[in-house]
C-alpha cells in the first residue's frame, strides 16, 4: 500500500531486475548491483538484454532534453493551449535532428579557448558544434522563399469586436508539509 500523492503503488504491477557485470574470471567488476524497474503490461516480453540496453539508451534522451532545454528554448515556449505546446516540441525534436543530420557538412569551429586542446581536432561533431556553424550552411543552400516585402499598417481588429475571455483556471497552491 506504499505510494505517494494518491499514487497506489500496488495497482502498477513491475518487474525487478538485478544486473550485476563480471569479468572473464567470474570476478564481480562492481561492488553494487545495478537495480531496474520494467513496468508496463507487455514488462513479459522483454529480454534482460533489451532491458539493459533501454537503460542504456536513456542517456541520449538525457542529453537532449538537456540540449533541447539550454539551447533550443524547449522549456521557454508557454501557452495555455496544449495543441501549441505539442507543435513546439514537434518543432524543436525537428531542429535537433536537423543538427544531426547537418554534422558530416559541419566545420569544426572551437571556441577561442579550445583552439589548441588535441581532443578538439579529432572530437565528434556534438550537436551544440553543429549548431555553432548552422548559419554557414544554410547560407549556402540558400532559400526558396522570396524577400518579405512590407505591406503597410495593419488595419488591427474591426471596430466593436469581442474577444472572448479565457477560461479561468483554479491556482494550484503547494500542500502544507
Amino acid at each position: 500500500m506504499r505510494g505517494k500523492q494518491n499514487i497506489p503503488m500496488h495497482k502498477h504491477a513491475f518487474t525487478l531486475v538485478k544486473i550485476r557485470w563480471y569479468d572473464p574470471d567470474g570476478k564481480a567488476l562492481f561492488a553494487k548491483p545495478l537495480w531496474l524497474i520494467v513496468m508496463g503490461d507487455r514488462r513479459a516480453e522483454l529480454s534482460l538484454l533489451d532491458i539493459y540496453q533501454s537503460y542504456l539508451q536513456r542517456y541520449d534522451l538525457e542529453h537532449f532534453f538537456r540540449f533541447g532545454k539550454q539551447k533550443l528554448l524547449l522549456d521557454k515556449f508557454q501557452t495555455p493551449d496544449d495543441k501549441h505546446e505539442e507543435n513546439w516540441w514537434r518543432l524543436v525534436a525537428l531542429a535537433y535532428l536537423q543538427l544531426w543530420a547537418a554534422r558530416d557538412l559541419v566545420s569544426q569551429l572551437p571556441r577561442p579557448w579550445e583552439r589548441y586542446l588535441p581532443s578538439v581536432l579529432n572530437k565528434l561533431i556534438t550537436p551544440a558544434a553543429a549548431q555553432r556553424d548552422m548559419s554557414r550552411i544554410i547560407r549556402q543552400i540558400g532559400t526558396l522563399s522570396p524577400a518579405p516585402k512590407p505591406r503597410g499598417k495593419s488595419p488591427g481588429r474591426p471596430k466593436g469586436m469581442l474577444l472572448i475571455p479565457r477560461k479561468r483556471l483554479a491556482v494550484v497552491k503547494k500542500a502544507k508539509t
